[in-house]
């Protein structure tokens, strides 16, 4: 019971990353940037809410103003989903859509252009879009990492598809960016099947980076051109259809 119930907390630091995500989370300090900007933006959002990619919608809590919330995936991928789709065309009518999030699946998608066209197509005039996607971070979800976007890029491509940008924001723009990278490459060296084993070795191996990071990250000053994720909330046309 017990190992049962500090896997569960292990793994609600995951998305959650509080006092105790600083000894057992070795993503700490990615899951903590992106939380806050989703805590931040999040109550922005409004109405009839579509979170592509939902897995298993561990943010959904942060979106209280939604009257609906709606998970859309792939299948086979996510526990708590409403919809599948076949990674191309979105199974919602045209402007159906208040608001939408994607957050972390941009650089997953083989088109993105098509990805954010049908975005664009099911919100409706003036919905809002909240998109963040990693600028620095290793391979992952292999084979399925196609793209990484800087914040000049991300910007074009949505400005391209009929989006107007309101907030864009870098996510762990300091040294914390270096501390991540080390537990990264630390956790994918020594990951194992054996969860008594991965807790002490994040616990031993990677934990005091995190500590050292924190630290580090309150003296040292921060570096906007180098970050891990951009996070964006940007907005279809008044007139788009």
């Amino acid at each position: 019971m017990f190992l049962e119930g500090l896997r569960k907390k292990i793994l609600d630091q995951n998305y959650e990353p509080g006092g105790l995500g600083l000894f057992v989370n070795p993503w700490y300090f990615a899951r903590r940037g992106l939380l806050r900007q989703i805590v931040s933006l999040g109550p922005k959002l409004q109405g009839r809410l579509l979170d592509v990619g939902c897995g298993t919608k561990p943010y959904k809590k942060y979106f209280e103003n939604a009257s609906a919330y709606i998970g859309l995936e792939v299948p086979g991928v996510g526990k708590c989903v409403d919809c599948y789709y076949d990674g191309n065309l979105f199974p919602f009518g045209d402007c159906g859509m208040d608001a939408v999030l994607a957050t972390q699946v941009l650089e997953h998608v083989q088109d993105p252009d098509q990805f954010l066209s049908e975005i664009y197509r099911i919100l409706k005039p003036e919905g809002l879009f909240l998109l963040t996607v990693p600028f620095i971070w290793d391979e992952h979800g292999e084979p399925f990492d196609y793209w990484r976007f800087s914040s000049y890029g991300s910007k074009l491509l949505l400005t391209r598809h009929g989006f107007e940008i309101l907030e864009q924001r870098k996510s762990v723009d300091d040294i914390r960016l270096v501390f991540q990278l080390i537990n990264a490459y630390i956790c994918k060296k020594t990951c194992t099947a054996n969860l008594k084993l991965n807790l002490f070795l994040t616990i031993i191996l990677m934990a005091p980076f995190n500590i050292l990071g924190e630290i580090a990250g309150m003296i040292l000053p921060r570096n906007v051109n180098l970050y891990l994720d951009n996070v964006i909330l940007a907005r279809k046309s008044s007139t788009g259809t």
